[in-house]
């Protein structure tokens, strides 16, 4: 069973790419983020046609998630208990669903961003990522994959030049440690043991050609429950999807578990 996860920057705009990424590697589950529409705005058709089901949250432009599975989808929750909203009036945004795929409870993530240090943003970024961490311990006892576009780059080596990234959001001691508690409540990091070295990051910007020079960032992850860790048999990051037009800034992650 082959489960990845994959920040698209807009569903709409890369339908191709996700239909022939899913065929190309034989892809059982995939989550999104940013897909940056609502369900009823989306071109589902393809995906359905290749025998896919799909759960979807999103309400305008900006975020949007979703559950692409094969194998199945099952009790679909939209939001986790306690998720802090944003926005005035405050309101819950499309940054979690998760649904029950193949026996694998699966959660797709967008963690919010900060903006920059001492930001309103990156107050609630934090504390985002605490009630997520709170709801998350009570799923470690089942097969539970949390992944997504965590919007933080937990080790130095996850990112280019730490030095250009000094007094930058992604890299701070806070947004460290919140991502580091969930490995220390007993999620494991489902793809570091298989994609170490030089060839970590999976975003790459726009700008100065990123992508080209690899002065890019590691943040999206596949977190697992010690019993899914357990069954992992490989992983691997498809740098190549960042390249060529009309690329998302972000490469698909694959997870293989027996």
């Amino acid at each position: 069973m082959r489960i990845a996860t994959w920040n698209v920057n807009s569903l709409r705009s890369r339908i191709d790419r996700v239909e022939r990424f899913l065929e190309r590697h034989d892809i059982d589950v995939l989550t999104l983020q940013e897909t940056k529409a609502r369900e009823d705005q989306l071109p589902l058709m393809g995906l359905q046609a290749l025998g896919y089901d799909i759960a979807a949250a999103g309400t305008d432009q900006w975020n949007g998630v979703a559950v692409i599975s094969r194998v199945g989808i099952e009790d679909v929750q939209v939001g986790f208990e306690g998720m802090p909203g944003w926005g005035d009036p405050i309101a819950a945004e499309s940054r979690a669903i998760g649904a029950t795929c193949g026996g694998v409870r699966v959660w797709s993530l967008y963690v919010p961003n900060g903006r920059k240090v001492g930001d309103p943003h990156y107050v609630y970024k934090l504390d985002w990522l605490a009630k997520l961490r709170a709801a998350a311990r009570s799923w470690l006892g089942g097969d539970t994959a949390l992944t997504g576009d965590w919007n933080i780059a937990p080790m130095d080596e996850d990112v280019f030049d730490m030095a250009a990234f000094a007094k930058s959001t992604h890299v701070t001691p806070p947004e460290r440690e919140a991502f580091t508690a969930f490995l220390d409540d007993g999620y494991v990091d489902l793809v570091r043991p298989h994609a170490p070295g030089p060839e970590v990051f999976t975003y790459w910007d726009y700008f100065r050609q990123r992508y080209e020079r690899n002065r890019g960032m590691r943040l999206d992850f596949l977190l697992g429950s010690p019993s899914l860790a357990a069954r992992v048999r490989s992983a691997f990051i498809d740098r190549a999807e960042r390249a060529g037009v009309g690329a998302s800034d972000h490469a698909p992650v694959v997870v293989e578990i027996a």
